[in-house]
């Protein structure tokens, strides 16, 4: 079975760890939202210019902007007919807009699953890779207004997704490795159906 999932959880819960595992796993492209908007901001494209004020408050980058960057990978020359989103849909406009799009085409998510992790953790988390990797967007005051934007408009797809039946809640926490098989324990009845 093809799968189309997005992970909704916030900066620094693992998705893009658990995006890449899950997108080998069932042999589908990862689409991280995050990583393609660095990748325009460093290539000083017309839309990384534009996101990359944004992106240095840790403000959200506009829904138009994303929704075009989404849309050119998902439906562009070649369609991907499953995909592991990870970082769009992020707030509730977005979701209504995406829900649409694969209504009006039969390619909406298989499921979505969101990782808990606490606050404190995520903020360890961060600073650490912050420090590893040399990213400027990752000082402490940063992830914070990064967190309480996710507690503010993201989380409250969990709501969104829950009432389509399709969302999956799971443990963040712990080895790479144990998150993982939590996930795919969790998604197995709901892509047996």
């Amino acid at each position: 079975m093809t799968l189309r999932a997005l992970l909704l959880a916030p900066p620094g819960a693992g998705k893009g760890t658990q995006g890449t595992l899950l997108a080998e796993r069932f042999d589908v492209p990862h689409l991280a939202t995050g990583d393609l908007l660095r990748q325009h901001v460093a290539d000083g494209t017309e839309l990384g210019l534009e996101a990359k004020e944004y992106m240095e408050r840790g403000d959200l980058v506009p829904d138009a902007l994303v929704v075009s960057l989404v849309v050119a990978c998902i439906a562009g020359p070649q369609p991907l007919e499953g995909y592991v989103l990870d970082g769009f849909p992020r707030t509730l406009e977005q979701a209504e807009a995406a829900f649409k799009w694969g209504s009006d085409r039969g390619r909406t998510f298989h499921a979505v699953i969101s990782l808990h992790v606490s606050e404190e953790e995520l903020v360890r988390r961060l600073l650490e890779r912050g420090a590893a990797a040399g990213r400027v967007d990752d000082t402490e005051d940063t992830i914070r207004e990064r967190l309480r934007i996710y507690e503010a408009k993201t989380k409250p797809l969990e709501g969104f997704y829950d009432a389509r039946g399709i969302l999956v809640e799971v443990d963040g926490t712990g080895e790479v490795q144990a998150v993982f098989e939590r996930i795919v324990t969790a998604l197995t009845p709901m892509l047996d159906d």
